[in-house]
C-alpha cells in the first residue's frame, strides 16, 4: 500500500507547476517560497537542539504559541522550526517577530522529499499537531528514531472511517507514532483502534490563553466604543446572509448596532461585501482603515490572526460552519474573553468541547434567525473566563512536562 501511495504522490509531484500557478494566481501560494515544499531552503541551520512543530494551518500554529514562546525561552533549545501548510499560517507567525523560530512550509509527503528535509533540519524531536499524520514522514521519523509526538490528537469519525478504508496500512502509520495525547475522547477510543498503546489524555491545547498582545488593541477597541457590537466568526458561505439578517432584525431595537463578521476565508471578502449591500447594508472592510463607523452595519474583517482583538471587543461570539455547513469551529479562543457562544446544530467536530461549554451555561445553539437576535447579549461573563484560564495553565504546565522527557 505504502508503495502506492509513494505513486500517488509521484503523480501530484509531476503535476504541481499547474497546481503552483493555480494556487498563486488564487493568492494561496507565496511566489518565491513554494519551493519549500520541495525541500528546498536558503536557511542555514544552526548547531544545537532543535524542536520542530507542524500544525496545518492557523488555529493549529496559534495554539502551540504559548508553548513557542517557552521553547524560546529555554536556554538548552537553540532552535524551533514551526512548519505548515498555508500562506495565512506563516503570516501569523511572521507577525510574532521571534528570535529562535523560523518558519517553512511543509514538504510534499515523498520519500525523496522527505529525507531532504530530514537531512538538512536533523531535529531532535518531532510534535504534530491535531490531525495531521503524513505517512512518509512518520515512517521515516521512526527509521531514524526521532520521538514522534501526535499532540492535541484529533480524530473525527469521518476521518477514522478514511483510514479504516486501508486498515493495516493506517495502523503502520499509526504505530510510528511515539506518544499520542488525544484532546477529547472519541480521539482516545479512535487511538485505541490504531493499536496505539502509549498515549496520555492532557486536555485541549485551546484551553490555553494566548497571551500575545497586539499594539493596536486600544486603537481599535477605541474605534468601537460608541456602538454596541457582536461577532460572527470562521463564517461560511450563507451564514454571512444569515447574520446580516440577523443584523436587520436586532437594528430595529439598537441604533447604534454594528455586526463584525470574520469569514473563514478571507479571498471571500468582496464577494460577501456584495453580498450583504445587496440587501441595503452598509459594509465597510477592516484594511480600509476607516475611523467614522457612525453610518456603518458590518465591519467584515480581511486580515489573517486578528479575531483574538474583535473577542475583546464583542459579548458575544456566533461560531460558523455550524449552519450552512456541518462540523463547526473551536470556541474556546472565544471563551477566553468572556464572550457567550452562539452555534448552530451542526457542531461534529467539536462535540465535546461544546459540551463542556454548556455544562458552564458559555454556549447557546441557535437554528434560525429569531433565536440568534433573541439569544445576543451586550455583556462579558468574566466568572466563565477566568474558570476556562485556569484550565489552560493546568494543562499547559502538563503538556510542557510531557514535552521535556523527550528533549
Amino acid at each position: 500500500m505504502f508503495f502506492f501511495y509513494q505513486i500517488i504522490i509521484s503523480s501530484i509531484i509531476l503535476i504541481s507547476p499547474i497546481i503552483i500557478i493555480l494556487r498563486i494566481l488564487k493568492k494561496k501560494e507565496h511566489k518565491q517560497r513554494f519551493i519549500e515544499k520541495f525541500s528546498l531552503t536558503s536557511e542555514k541551520k544552526n548547531s544545537g537542539k532543535l524542536i520542530w512543530f507542524h500544525g496545518s494551518s492557523v488555529g493549529e500554529i496559534m495554539s502551540i504559541v504559548p508553548l513557542i514562546h517557552y521553547y524560546e525561552n529555554k536556554k538548552s533549545v537553540k532552535k524551533i522550526l514551526v512548519t505548515s501548510n498555508t500562506l495565512s499560517s506563516s503570516r501569523v507567525l511572521q507577525n510574532l517577530k521571534l528570535k529562535k523560530t523560523v518558519h517553512k512550509f511543509y514538504p510534499i509527503d515523498h520519500f525523496f522529499i522527505v529525507k531532504k528535509f530530514l537531512n538538512f533540519w536533523k531535529p531532535n524531536i518531532a510534535i504534530f499537531i491535531d490531525s495531521e499524520i503524513w505517512p512518509s514522514m512518520f515512517k521515516e521519523l521512526k527509521n531514524r528514531n526521532i520521538p514522534l509526538l501526535l499532540l492535541n490528537a484529533r480524530i473525527t469519525k469521518k476521518s477514522f472511517e478514511r483510514w479504516m478504508k486501508f486498515r493495516y496500512f493506517s495502523i503502520s502509520i499509526f504505530k510510528c507514532i511515539t506518544k499520542a495525547y488525544p484532546q477529547n475522547n472519541e480521539t482516545k477510543n479512535y487511538l485505541k483502534k490504531f493499536e496505539i498503546k502509549n498515549y496520555n489524555f492532557l486536555g485541549n491545547l485551546k484551553f490555553i490563553e494566548n497571551k500575545l498582545q497586539n499594539k493596536n488593541i486600544d486603537k481599535l477597541s477605541y474605534k468601537f466604543k460608541k456602538h454596541k457590537t457582536w461577532v460572527a466568526a470562521s463564517t461560511h458561505a450563507g451564514e454571512e446572509l444569515f447574520c446580516a439578517k440577523a443584523h436587520i432584525k436586532l437594528k430595529k431595537r439598537i441604533k447604534n448596532l454594528i455586526t463584525i463578521i470574520i469569514p473563514r476565508h478571507i479571498n471571500r471578502v468582496h464577494e460577501i461585501r456584495s453580498e450583504l449591500e445587496n440587501i441595503n447594508l452598509k459594509v465597510t472592510i477592516h484594511s480600509d482603515n476607516i475611523n467614522n463607523l457612525s453610518e456603518v452595519d458590518i465591519y467584515l474583517v480581511d486580515t489573517f490572526g486578528e479575531s483574538k482583538n474583535f473577542y475583546k471587543i464583542g459579548s458575544s461570539v456566533f461560531l460558523g460552519k455550524s449552519i450552512s455547513i456541518k462540523g463547526g469551529q473551536n470556541p474556546l479562543e472565544a471563551v477566553h474573553h468572556g464572550a457567550q457562544i452562539l452555534h448552530g446544530p451542526y457542531v461534529n467536530n467539536f462535540r465535546e468541547v461544546y459540551k463542556f461549554l454548556k455544562t458552564l451555561k458559555a454556549s447557546k445553539e441557535i437554528k434560525n434567525i429569531n433565536q440568534l437576535t433573541s439569544k445576543i447579549t451586550f455583556k462579558k461573563n468574566k466568572i466563565i473566563s477566568n474558570k476556562i484560564k485556569k484550565i489552560g495553565n493546568v494543562i499547559q504546565k502538563k503538556t510542557i512536562k510531557e514535552i521535556d522527557k523527550f528533549i
